[in-house]
C-alpha cells in the first residue's frame, strides 16, 4: 500500500525537501509578483464590468459616472498601497493584518481579522475559478454547460499545482499573468494610438444596444446610493492587496523591502490597467445590464434568453484588435487563464495565516505542519474543500458570488490601519530621534488617513451590498470566529488541566498497590506468553479473568486450566447476555471502587497478522475494550503481541519498503558524485 500511494504522490507534488532547504523556496520579485499579486491584477478583468452593470440600472446616460467613480478607486488603491508598505516593514513575521490588531487591539480584533481574511480568501478561490470559468464558456459551450464541474476540476489542479511548493508553482504561474499584463498594456497603447492619433472609429459589439433602465431619472439620495454601490462594485479591484503582507517572509531577503517594492509595482500596475479598461470601455461605448435577456435592447427588441453577454475586457479587446485576430485571441486566453490563477493569491495567503492561528491555538495543529514540499499541505487541502463547496452551493455563478465579496478585506483593511495608527502613537511615546519621530508622524498621517477611507468604504460596501448577499459573508466571518474561539478555549483547557504541578501532586504518587488482570478466551499460546509477561511485572495481586458466554468452552477452560497446574487464579465472569466488553468494564471499575489508591493493569493478548483482511477477522473485541478502558481512570491497558506466521511476510515487506525509494523522492546528484564501488577481482 505505501508503493501504490508514494508512486502517484511523487509523481504528483515531487519528490520530499529537507526543512533545511526552506530558503531555496523563497521567491525573487519577479515570481512574487504573479504569486501574491495575481489576484488584484486579475480583477481588473472584471471590475470595470461590476461599475458599468451597476450604473446601468439606470440606463446609458449614468455611465458618464464612471471615470470618477475609477478615479474614487485610484485613489483607494494607492491608500491601502501606501498604508501596507508601512506593515510590511513594521510586522514583517507574515502576520499581517492578524498580527497587526492581535497587537494593537487585542485578541478580539485580531480574531475579526482573521475571521474576515479567510472567508475572504475561500471568497477570492470561488469568484477567481467561476469568472474564468464563464471567460472560457465563451469560447467553449461544453465548460458553461458543466460549469460547476468544471470549476472544481481547476480547483484540484490548483490545489495539486501549490502542494508542489511555493516556489514552483509560482513559476508556473509567473508566465501567464505577464502574458495578461501586457496583453492589457499593448491593448491599452493601441487603443490610444488609434483613437488619438489615427482618429479610428472603435465601437465594441454592444455599441449599438440600448439599456432599458430599471429606474429611469434618478436624483438625490438614490442617485448617490447608486454611485455608492457602484463604487464598492468597483473596489474588487482591492482584494488581494494584503496577501503581500501574509507573505513576507516567502520573499528573500531583505524581506521587507522586496514585499514593499512589489506592494508598489503591483499597486500601478492594477491601477493603470483599470483606468486604462474603463476609459476603452467609454471610448468604444459598451453597454452591460444585470439581466441582459430583458434589459439589453436591440434593434427595438430584447436580446432574449439566448444572448451570452461577453466580460467588459473581451468587449474592449474586440473593438481594438478586431474579434479573432491574434492578439484579441492571446488576450482572452490569458485572461480566462490569469482568472482561474489569480485564486493563487488565496492558496499562498490561507495556509500561512491558518499556520500562524494554529501557532496560536485558534485551529487545529495540523495546519502549523509542512508538507513534503515544505508548503502548508493541510491549510491547502482545507482551503480548496471550502471553495469547492461555495461554487457547488452557487453554481459556479461570479455574479451571485460576487456580491459576497469585498467585506471582509475591508474589515482586514480597516481593523489593520487603525492598530498601525496605535502602533505609531506607543512608539512616539517614547521616541526621542527627530529623524525617527518625523518618519513616524508621516507613517502615522497614511495609516490615519488608510484607516478613515476604508472604514468609510466598510460603511458603503455593508449599507449597498448586505441585502445582495453581503450578510453570507458575515455570517461566515461569525461562524469562523465561533470555531476559532471554541478551538482555542479546548486547547487552553487542556493544557491547563496537562500542566504539571509543581509540588507533589497524585499524579507523581506511586499508587498503594497494583493489581494486574490477564484477559484470557482459551489457553493457547498468546494466553500463556500475556501470563508470563504478567508475572515478570511482580504486581501485588495477579489474577486471570473470562467470560462466560459459551458454558461448554468455559467448562473446558477450567478443566485445562486445571489440568496444566497454571499458577494464576481463574476468575470467570457470568454474561447471560453473552456480551464481553460490559461485564470486564464493570469488573474494573469494581476494582478502582473497592480500592481508589491501586492501579489496575489489564493485559490483553493480541495476534499480530500480516495482511489488511486479516485484521477483520482478530482483534475486534480487544480493539472495543482498549476503546471503553481509555475512559477508566486508573487503569492501564498493556498489549501483548503474538505474532503469528503471515507477519513474517509483514516484516519482508516492510524491509523492502525501507530500501525502496519512489522515483524522485531522493536526490542522487551527479553519476560523478557517487560513491564508486568496490570493483570484484576475477
Amino acid at each position: 500500500m505505501s508503493k501504490l500511494t508514494d508512486v502517484p504522490k511523487r509523481i504528483l507534488i515531487g519528490r520530499a525537501l529537507r526543512s533545511d532547504r526552506l530558503a531555496e523556496t523563497l521567491l525573487p520579485k519577479r515570481i512574487a509578483l504573479p504569486v501574491f499579486a495575481s489576484d488584484p491584477l486579475s480583477s481588473v478583468a472584471y471590475a470595470p464590468g461590476e461599475v458599468l452593470l451597476v450604473l446601468s440600472i439606470a440606463g446609458v446616460s449614468a455611465y458618464h459616472f464612471s471615470p470618477w467613480i475609477a478615479a474614487a478607486v485610484v485613489v483607494l488603491m494607492f491608500t491601502v498601497v501606501a498604508s501596507y508598505r508601512q506593515n510590511v516593514h513594521a510586522y514583517p513575521s507574515g502576520g499581517g493584518d492578524y498580527e497587526v490588531a492581535t497587537t494593537n487591539l487585542g485578541p478580539k480584533a485580531g480574531l475579526t481579522v482573521a475571521s474576515a481574511l479567510l472567508v475572504d480568501y475561500v471568497l477570492t478561490v470561488a469568484v477567481s475559478i467561476s469568472s474564468g470559468i464563464e471567460n472560457l464558456g465563451s469560447a467553449v459551450p461544453f465548460v458553461v454547460e458543466h460549469k460547476v464541474e468544471c470549476a472544481v476540476a481547476v480547483i484540484l489542479l490548483l490545489t495539486v499545482m501549490n502542494l508542489r511548493g511555493v516556489k514552483e508553482s509560482g513559476g508556473l504561474f509567473a508566465i501567464p499573468t505577464y502574458v495578461f499584463v501586457a496583453g492589457v498594456f499593448i491593448m491599452i497603447a493601441w487603443g490610444a494610438f488609434r483613437g488619438i492619433v489615427l482618429g479610428d472609429t472603435m465601437r465594441a459589439p454592444t455599441s449599438t444596444f440600448q439599456i432599458k433602465p430599471e429606474h429611469q431619472g434618478l436624483a438625490g439620495f438614490a442617485l448617490v446610493f447608486l454611485l455608492l454601490r457602484a463604487f464598492s462594485s468597483g473596489c474588487a479591484a482591492l482584494t488581494g492587496v494584503e496577501a503581500i503582507s501574509n507573505g513576507v517572509p516567502a520573499f528573500r531577503k531583505p524581506k521587507s523591502k522586496n514585499a514593499a517594492t512589489t506592494l508598489a509595482l503591483m499597486g500601478l500596475l492594477a491601477v493603470t490597467m483599470f483606468c486604462g479598461i474603463i476609459g476603452l470601455a467609454m471610448a468604444t461605448k459598451v453597454r452591460m445590464a444585470e439581466n441582459p435577456a430583458v434589459d439589453l435592447i436591440k434593434d427595438g427588441a430584447a436580446v432574449g434568453s439566448g444572448y451570452v453577454q461577453n466580460p467588459v475586457i473581451t468587449q474592449v479587446a474586440e473593438a481594438v484588435f478586431g474579434k479573432g485576430t491574434f492578439l484579441f485571441v492571446v488576450l482572452a486566453a490569458a485572461t480566462a487563464l490569469v482568472l482561474f490563477l489569480a485564486a493563487n493569491t488565496a492558496y499562498n495567503g490561507f495556509p500561512v495565516l491558518g499556520s500562524i492561528l494554529a501557532q496560536d491555538r485558534y485551529l487545529p495543529r495540523q495546519l502549523h505542519t509542512r508538507g513534503d514540499r515544505l508548503a502548508f499541505s493541510n491549510g491547502i487541502v482545507l482551503l480548496a474543500g471550502a471553495a469547492a463547496l461555495l461554487v457547488w452551493i452557487y453554481g459556479a455563478d461570479s455574479t451571485r458570488l460576487i456580491q459576497l465579496y469585498i467585506v471582509g478585506v475591508f474589515v482586514s483593511f480597516t481593523l489593520s490601519q487603525i492598530g498601525m495608527v496605535r502602533h505609531w502613537n506607543r512608539l512616539l511615546a517614547t521616541e526621542k530621534d527627530q529623524t525617527k519621530r518625523r518618519h513616524m508622524v508621516r507613517s502615522r498621517a497614511i495609516n490615519t488617513f488608510g484607516a478613515f477611507f476604508t472604514g468609510l468604504v466598510l460603511i458603503v460596501v455593508l449599507v449597498t451590498k448586505f441585502t445582495h448577499g453581503a450578510w453570507v459573508a458575515l455570517l461566515g466571518m461569525v461562524i469562523f470566529y465561533g470555531t476559532m474561539t471554541a478551538i482555542r478555549r479546548h486547547y487552553d483547557r487542556v493544557s491547563a488541566e496537562l500542566a504539571a504541578p509543581e509540588g507533589p501532586s497524585d499524579d507523581s504518587a506511586r499508587p498503594s498497590r497494583v493489581h494486574s488482570v490477564v484477559l484470557v478466551s482459551k489457553l493457547h499460546r498468546p494466553a500463556l506468553r500475556a501470563l508470563a509477561y504478567a508475572k515478570l511485572l511482580r504486581s501485588d495481586s495477579l489474577e486471570a479473568l473470562s467470560v462466560n458466554v459459551d458454558p461448554a468452552e468455559t467448562k473446558a477452560l477450567r478443566e485445562e486450566w486445571e489440568r496444566r497446574g497454571i499458577d494464576v487464579p481463574l476468575k470467570v465472569l457470568d454474561s447471560p447476555y453473552r456480551e464481553i466488553t460490559r461485564p470486564i468494564i464493570e469488573y474494573v471499575k469494581g476494582l478502582r471502587r473497592e480500592s481508589p489508591r491501586d492501579a489496575v493493569s489489564v493485559i490483553i493478548p493480541e495476534y499480530v497478522v500480516g495482511h489488511w483482511y486479516e485484521h477483520l477477522l482478530h482483534n475486534q473485541s480487544a480493539l472495543r475494550l482498549k476503546g471503553r478502558l481509555l475512559f477508566t481512570p486508573g487503569v492501564m491497558v498493556t498489549s501483548v503481541p503474538y505474532q503469528l506466521q503471515s507477519s513474517e511476510a509483514a516484516k519482508v515487506r516492510a524491509r523492502r519498503r525501507g530500501e525502496w525509494n519512489a522515483p524522485g523522492s531522493v536526490r542522487r546528484g551527479p553519476a560523478q558524485d557517487r560513491p564508486k564501488e568496490p570493483e570484484t577481482r576475477k
